[in-house]
């Protein structure tokens, strides 16, 4: 853990943390999906054919969408869970001797980026650290949401020192959050402690997907969800009594696809039905995902229970997101000073987006930190 700090090295920091967001009520289900589909950095088309296409595609889904959210409660958990992590944070950071106050940031629905920059500029801080809840950097997420903060921070005249974290698949405290929540769950598949038969074990971790397309432009998702899956392999091997990761029945998979287009694989559902054939029970870590929401609490927790359930793949066991548990809080604890560091290194000026972790290979022309790099070269 990086030791306390004294308050006059960094002032009062603004910490934002951004996130997809999620329609509070039923009457939110259809304009947040209108927002989310509007995204140009979803759909790529003109800005008057996006606004039709985002018209029809919510207009259409909106029925389905509102009876997953009921499921839930009539509205999404994200922005309460990411408050809680807000507040853990903020507590982390105070016990490091720091003034912060800590802003969750959602693209498509509240709280949106104008009024935080509106709340940001009147608490008046020193430094800002830009910090997005998701760890693999994709130009579908991090960058649409640090675009659309650029912008409401202009339109607000809020001109402050910032840095920003574009993205930690390899973060020490995420991966041993991660590998301490699984570990729980091995216990119980391998010993059969829920009452259910004792089976070989067959972890998934499952990676929202994205189109084939998005990735062949040099987007670096796909492969950081990969370094993410390795390094929590690794770190879980030896809290469950395993050599390594070749001692370990895993696979990396890819769940939520929507639409027509080809989307990186292989698909979680695929490897539902796979681990049922193989005669295996199933632990299932939501690996891109943070907080819990409806990709987690429906697709993990029902629509791929019930599959597992026909395929044979029993028992099923779903691993909780790192939420606010302390490695993880820790972690982004971590990155906030790291960028602060950054930031003061930089004597005030603009700093570049940086990875905690291993770098993009060249290959992933879309990296903001690779980009980012060259440019300051």
């Amino acid at each position: 853990m990086i030791q306390e700090r004294d308050n006059s090295e960094t002032g009062r920091i603004a910490i934002l943390l951004f996130n997809l967001g999620g329609p509070d009520g039923p009457d939110a289900v259809r304009p947040f999906l209108f927002n989310l589909f509007n995204d140009p950095a979803i759909i790529g088309a003109p800005a008057l054919i996006r606004w039709a296409i985002a018209t029809l595609i919510s207009r259409r889904r909106a029925p389905f969408a509102r009876q997953n959210y009921a499921l839930m409660g009539g509205g999404s958990p994200l922005l309460p869970e990411t408050q809680a992590q807000a507040r853990a944070l903020e507590a982390d950071l105070a016990g490091r001797g720091m003034t912060v106050k800590t802003w969750p940031v959602m693209r498509y629905w509240h709280p949106f980026a104008d009024r935080v920059a509106a709340e940001v500029k009147a608490w008046s801080p020193d430094r800002i650290v830009a910090l997005p809840l998701y760890p693999q950097y994709s130009t579908s997420t991090s960058a649409s949401s640090l675009k659309d903060w650029a912008k409401a921070a202009r339109r607000a005249g809020l001109d402050v020192p910032t840095t920003t974290l574009c993205c930690y698949p390899q973060q020490p405290g995420l991966i041993r959050a991660h590998a301490e929540l699984i570990a729980e769950r091995w216990r119980q598949a391998e010993t059969g402690a829920d009452g259910g038969p004792a089976r070989p074990v067959r972890l998934l971790l499952s990676a929202h997907g994205l189109p084939k397309k998005i990735i062949e432009r040099g987007d670096p998702y796909q492969w950081q969800v990969e370094q993410s899956c390795a390094a929590i392999v690794a770190a879980l091997a030896p809290l469950i009594g395993r050599s390594g990761p070749d001692d370990l029945d895993w696979q990396v998979c890819y769940q939520s696809r929507v639409g027509p287009l080809e989307w990186i694989g292989p698909s979680t559902d695929a490897e539902v039905e796979r681990a049922g054939r193989d005669g295996r029970a199933l632990i299932v870590v939501p690996v891109a995902f943070v907080s819990e929401h409806v990709e987690t609490l429906v697709e993990l927790d029902i629509e791929y229970r019930e599959l597992a359930e026909k395929a044979g793949a029993m028992p099923y066991y779903r691993v909780p997101t790192p939420s606010v548990h302390p490695a993880f809080i820790g972690g982004l604890g971590d990155l906030v000073v790291q960028g602060l560091d950054r930031l003061t290194a930089s004597g005030g000026r603009p700093v570049a987006p940086d990875v905690a972790g291993t770098g993009c290979p060249a290959s992933f022309s879309q990296c903001a930190c690779r980009a980012a790099r060259l440019s300051h070269a």
